[in-house]
């Protein structure tokens, strides 16, 4: 076993240390380290750190391998803890950076197939000033322990302790247990169409203007990407607006609608689109993506709360801002970053924004709410409440033909995809949908 609680070398090591400009890899670990930090430390997410973190990489392909690592990291954070943990007489703090350098160079070799001499070389530059030895002692013993196969990864990575007692209380340990199988797996690539094409793609078509690719391809090379056809947007992430149906020139309000993929599906489907979003950043990708398929949206900034639209709408989509943990196979962050406080938070705001949609909503007409959230708190509850609150309000069931196959409605004919569905075609995001009918 190697002895932990060092928290410094001697000052030999340090004039050991290689010079990091010298080091090939290094800025890219280093830029890894700087997002793990963000998410593990303060609460950031992997897109809110991503920016800062990799400020001083020129090269995309650097920044790829950073995020790539980083994720990894996260993903596969308890089970590379545990080898970690096998290799220490006194265990190492969660926050040590000489745990955060183990976990990079750990999940390198394992995972990115990294070969082990270039994971440890930028790994202890990771720790300058602090126990190199200790970290190049413990990544030697795990490795030891690999060879011999004493220590292995799992089959697939380990849902963090809290989401998972969340997630087996309020599915079951089935689900809990596919969400870690999802997690294993590289997510595929979703395409969703203007019109009803893509033949020239290999892919499987699991609903109408639907594509699903195998991952890891480059979007912007595909056919049809310059020309508009298509924009990337999970099979679960479609349904809100599908529901909706074709539009026929009747108005709709596409509520938090950047980065824009369900207003260009409503705009396809010949709806009179009005799309409003707080963030100016996230709305200038909106118009990138508006003006590269051609579509066409009345685009509105502005804070939900303070915003009042000039008329009642025929529909209006609510995509409302979630803890964001059904997405979890493509943002492996959130589920070390929301816990119950901050679902109860985002509860607090869905509720508010649809006590103020309601109003908006012509009589007769459809408010769709949705969230990517595994949380009965902002899904199922969150409808509940609405509906005994808002009494002119209620569920308009769906039908089994308007979802894809292996999606059902619920018994009282909202939608709830969860980790396990489609299995066999590369699962599914996780998202609760209500479609609502205004009485008039």
């Amino acid at each position: 076993m190697i002895r932990s609680g060092i928290s410094h070398q001697s000052e030999r090591d340090d004039m050991n240390t290689p010079n990091p400009s010298k080091i090939p890899g290094l800025a890219a670990r280093t830029a890894a380290l700087r997002l793990l930090d963000a998410v593990c430390n303060r609460g950031e997410t992997l897109d809110q750190a991503m920016a800062p973190a990799t400020a001083k990489l020129g090269n995309p392909s650097d920044k790829a391998l950073a995020h790539n690592i980083a994720a990894n990291v996260l993903r596969w954070m308890t089970a590379l803890d545990a080898m970690i943990d096998s290799a220490t007489k006194k265990r190492l703090p969660d926050d040590a950076k000489a745990r955060m350098a183990l976990r990079i160079a750990l999940v390198q070799v394992l995972v990115l197939e990294t070969p082990q001499h270039a994971a440890i070389a930028t790994a202890l530059p990771l720790v300058h000033g602090g126990p190199r030895r200790l970290v190049h002692g413990v990544f030697s013993t795990v490795m030891r322990g690999i060879e011999s196969g004493k220590l292995a990864l799992p089959e697939y990575p380990e849902i963090p302790g809290e989401t998972l007692d969340r997630w087996t209380n309020n599915w079951g340990e089935e689900v809990a247990n596919a969400a870690g199988q999802a997690w294993g797996h590289s997510p595929p690539l979703d395409l969703s169409f203007k019109t009803d094409e893509g033949d020239e793609m290999e892919g499987e078509k699991l609903a109408p203007k639907h594509l699903r690719l195998k991952p890891g391809q480059s979007v912007t090379e595909l056919p049809g990407f310059a020309e508009g056809a298509f924009w990337v947007q999970d099979l679960a992430a479609s349904l809100p607006a599908r529901l909706l149906g074709e539009g026929d020139g009747k108005s709709v309000l596409d509520l938090c609608a950047a980065p824009g993929g369900k207003t260009m599906q409503l705009a396809a489907a010949g709806w009179k689109v009005t799309s409003v979003d707080n963030s100016e950043k996230r709305m200038e990708r909106f118009k990138d993506n508006m003006e590269r398929t051609g579509l066409d949206a009345a685009e509105v900034i502005a804070d939900l709360m303070k915003w009042t639209p000039s008329t009642p709408a025929d529909a209006i989509l609510l995509d409302a801002p979630c803890s964001a943990t059904g997405i979890f196979r493509r943002h492996p962050d959130v589920l070390h970053c929301i816990g119950s406080r901050q679902i109860a938070e985002r509860a607090e705001v869905q509720k508010a924004l649809l006590d103020r949609a309601a109003s908006w909503v012509k009589p007769g007409g459809t408010l769709v709410y949705a969230v990517c959230s595994l949380e009965p708190e902002e899904g199922e509850e969150q409808i509940e409440e609405f509906l005994e609150a808002h009494t002119d309000f209620a569920i308009d069931p769906v039908k089994q033909d308007a979802l894809p196959a292996g999606i059902n409605p619920t018994e009282n004919g909202c939608v709830r995809t969860l980790p396990g569905m489609l299995s066999a075609h590369g699962y599914l995001d996780g998202f609760f949908i209500a479609k609502l009918r205004r009485q008039g």
